[in-house]
């Protein structure tokens, strides 16, 4: 019987260890990848990003995403604190899923290591709402892969500004995140009024939104 007990407590060991090896290697993962990031060369019109820990170099929004986002961002300030800010293209960082989002507007509070102070990137979980408008290039990430991200990281409100969606365009706010998905989501046409619950409680006007 003690036998037995000592090649489980050994066993036991040997799966802590390797939980260690396991944790370990997801951080030398997470700070190899954003290395290459800080040192990626990105051209002009460009954003680098790290989707499931490798680089990627994208477009940014054409002239059509540049309106929705000064749209948008109007009709944030209206409501947000004097201690928010809004904020085009910050990095944010969810290391459990080796990720380096960088959104086309991100609301968080103006804070040492945060929004204008930041170095290079922020904590998604600081985030309060984070809006993604698709281009042909980001399309499939600001569908599946960042939803995903920012419910691991606990942002509340993820809005995705969908020109290209294969039926027709859309706009799905998503909340309350669980795990790696958000419990709620709710869809509307461009021209619908879509209404952003608390702390935000702002009805954005769609109407005129530009096509993709």
């Amino acid at each position: 019987m003690s036998t037995h007990f000592g090649d489980h407590a050994r066993t036991g060991d040997e799966r802590n260890q390797h939980n260690q090896r396991d944790e370990r290697n997801s951080w030398d993962e997470w700070d190899e990848a954003v290395w290459v990031w800080r040192h990626t060369v990105v051209p002009k019109g460009c954003r680098a990003e790290i989707i499931d820990g490798l680089v990627s170099v994208t477009p940014v929004s054409a002239g059509t995403g540049h309106a929705i986002a000064e749209r948008v961002t109007r009709c944030l300030y209206e409501v947000i604190p004097d201690t928010w800010g809004v904020y085009q293209w910050l990095a944010t960082a969810v290391p459990s899923r080796l990720g380096l989002y960088v959104p086309d507007l991100v609301v968080l509070p103006r804070a040492p290591g945060t929004g204008a102070n930041a170095d290079d990137h922020v904590p998604a979980a600081a985030a309060r709402l984070v809006v993604e408008i698709t281009s042909k290039a980001t399309a499939h990430n600001d569908r599946v892969t960042k939803p995903a991200g920012y419910a691991q990281a606990g942002v509340p409100l993820y809005l995705l500004i969908d020109g290209l969606a294969p039926e027709a365009p859309r706009i799905t706010l998503y909340e309350s995140p669980e795990g790696p998905a958000y419990r709620d989501s709710t869809t509307h046409a461009f021209g619908d009024p879509v209404h952003l619950p608390a702390p935000f409680t702002v009805t954005l006007d769609t109407t005129g939104f530009p096509m993709s």
